[in-house]
């Protein structure tokens, strides 16, 4: 598996490297127009925050609030990017485990026509593994909140273990149908399933084949982070220096001003890594879980014989499932 995603990557990587760059780069784009915004709103109060000392609350309460609409609508231009890279990548392995080229533009229409569905599908399989993590946390946060009000140990104490223990034991769930649902983003785009339907189609897929399916791709996501650590490494490191946004000739306790342009240097640098890292990260473990998908097919559905009839077409197809009653009948590929 993850030989076949290094494979990909190393003979697809205009169109799979070109959409994730253009499609972070773009969030990024939007990242730094909203801090142009941001540093305009509070250009008023400018003098107060440049000065000598430290400003006043008063006059960082509007830079403080800039800010938050900017967090806010970074995370959903990188949200709404990260959709249409998931669906990009199983529209590049499409291609790809039949061998033919596919272009940046192709890649870009069919993605985007699956964007909604991808963003349904990772929302529902987010909501699935947060709710029994959240009714726990409540439970522990009301057992604390009482504690504190009503200072009645012996009741609450009991309330609390229990909730932590029910804690930990969501824990093994939440991993449980993260995997039994993994592969529902590739289907969203190989069989052009809804949202219910293409959790509904993972677990039936992962149904005894679990335990690989956990191990490859916790393989992928854990080589995926390290790569990604590394690429931030010496970016981080750069931050860190002492001295790298600061004035040498500037002494004594630093200005309101120098302040801000120390932290805008340290955004700079986080998102200028945060790309470079993404690139890899946000293509690999897909591709990973993409060949597992088709590997699990292959192996229950005889998807060997769909995918040589779908390499005579003309145009690209998608691989839906097989008839319920394929003339071949349903085998393992051969090794």
């Amino acid at each position: 598996m993850l030989s076949g995603a290094f494979t990909t990557i190393g003979r697809y990587w205009k169109p799979l490297v070109g959409t994730a760059l253009a499609l972070f780069g773009a969030a990024a784009v939007v990242m730094g127009i909203g801090v142009a915004i941001a540093f305009s709103t509070v250009a008023a109060n400018w003098d107060g925050l440049t000065g000598p000392g430290e400003p006043d609350t008063a006059q960082l309460v509007p830079l403080g609030i800039a800010f938050g609409v900017l967090m806010v609508l970074g995370v959903l231009a990188y949200l709404l990017a990260s959709a249409v890279v998931q669906a990009a990548v199983p529209v590049v392995l499409q291609e790809a485990v039949l061998g033919r080229p596919i272009g940046f533009g192709a890649v870009w229409r069919r993605a985007w026509s699956r964007v909604w569905a991808m963003i349904g599908t990772v929302f529902l399989v987010g909501l699935i593994i947060f709710v029994p993590f959240a009714l726990a946390m409540a439970t522990m946060v009301a057992a604390v909140v009482y504690l504190v009000t009503l200072g009645d140990s012996d009741s609450v104490l009991p309330l609390l273990f229990a909730a932590l223990l029910g804690w930990l034991a969501l824990t093994p769930l939440a991993v449980w149908l993260m995997v039994r649902f993994s592969l529902a983003p590739t289907i969203v785009v190989f069989e052009g399933q809804g949202p219910v339907a293409a959790l509904r189609r993972s677990a039936q897929l992962v149904r005894g084949d679990w335990w690989r399916v956990f191990g490859v791709g916790l393989l992928a996501y854990a080589l995926a982070s390290m790569v990604g650590y590394m690429v931030q490494l010496p970016f981080q490191a750069m931050g860190m220096l002492p001295g790298t946004f600061e004035d040498p000739n500037t002494m004594g306790e630093p200005s309101g001003g120098e302040i801000i342009a120390l932290f805008a240097g340290f955004m700079v640098l986080s998102m200028v890594s945060g790309l470079v890292s993404q690139l890899f990260s946000s293509v690999f473990p897909p591709l990973v879980t993409g060949l597992l998908y088709v590997d699990l097919r292959m192996r229950k559905e005889n998807l060997a014989q769909v995918l040589t009839e779908a390499a005579a077409q003309p145009l690209p197809e998608q691989y839906g499932p097989p008839p319920s009653a394929p003339a071949s009948g349903p085998g393992p590929a051969p090794a």
